[in-house]
């Protein structure tokens, strides 16, 4: 028989271990674990304007504005680690943060891997030219040349699958970062750089009479999410998110943000189920 002390003892312990579990529980969930921090840390690259890049020392383009409003409507602080594109879907699978904002093209192998959140930009693949290069004025004009895209990204898929379904003898050159592309390109090492159309066409603006967009765009039509990992601990962070740019679509923010960054903006789905590509 056990003695009164023992039950009791017997029955704090049983009473803390149910105290104690959901608290287990809630350590796992990352939103919660944002929120009792104080910050979310997500990846980027500061070289994929106008999503990411460095102006006069400090971090500007869409993202930090878009998750700006994400932080202060859920109640936590940005914290963004710049890694290069290649090492940033590893750190992710390895648990070093909890998400991705490069944004990332939704493609469906992608979509099998990672949560995508809702989308926040069109990512057409479509190709930058020096306006001075009358060689090329559609995108069937690369055959027989060189190209350039960077390094692990959808861009770089698009531009590989287009070259081979056309049967085109187009070399192309893979970069760490689509800045380094564009150097090349105006440099004439290079005839042309794929990439998003939204990015296109911000480099295009920002260098006018340099640099053009071919039209029209080659690649299949895709969109832009930012993305974490397809698991019940990252599920609540990416449904609040959603939230948010939901709120944003249907208010004009979300246009807004396109149109001060892109020079235009896109009609977008509240969600992606199934990608073109």
């Amino acid at each position: 028989m056990m003695t009164q002390p023992l039950l009791t003892r017997r029955a704090a312990g049983l009473a803390a271990a149910a105290v104690l579990a959901p608290l287990a529980g809630a350590r796992a969930n990352n939103l919660d674990k944002a929120r009792r921090a104080g910050e979310l840390l997500i990846a980027t690259e500061l070289h994929f304007a106008p999503f990411d890049f460095t102006e006069g020392g400090r971090q500007v383009g869409m993202n930090s504005e878009l998750f700006a409003v994400v932080g202060q409507v859920l109640g936590f602080r940005i914290r963004f680690q710049d890694l290069p594109w290649p090492g940033v879907l590893p750190g992710l699978e390895a648990g070093r943060f909890d998400l991705v904002a490069g944004p990332a093209t939704i493609t469906r192998a992608r979509m099998e891997r990672y949560r995508f959140t809702a989308p926040i930009a069109n990512a057409t693949v479509a190709l930058l030219k020096r306006s001075n290069d009358s060689t090329i004025s559609k995108p069937e004009d690369i055959n027989g040349k060189t190209v350039a895209s960077a390094q692990a990204t959808a861009q770089l898929a698009q531009l590989q699958a287009y070259i081979a379904r056309m049967n085109f003898n187009t070399q192309v050159r893979e970069y760490q970062s689509f800045s380094e592309a564009y150097a090349d390109l105006a440099a004439g090492r290079v005839v042309a750089v794929a990439n998003s159309l939204p990015n296109l066409a911000y480099v295009a603006q920002q260098r006018r009479g340099a640099f053009s967009v071919v039209s029209p765009p080659f690649g299949a039509s895709l969109y832009f999410g930012y993305l974490g990992r397809k698991d019940a601990e990252t599920a609540p962070l990416i449904d609040a998110i959603d939230g948010v740019i939901d709120t944003m679509r249907s208010d004009g923010r979300l246009a807004a943000l396109q149109t001060k960054w892109f020079g235009q903006s896109f009609e977008v789905p509240a969600r992606v189920v199934e990608a073109n590509a």
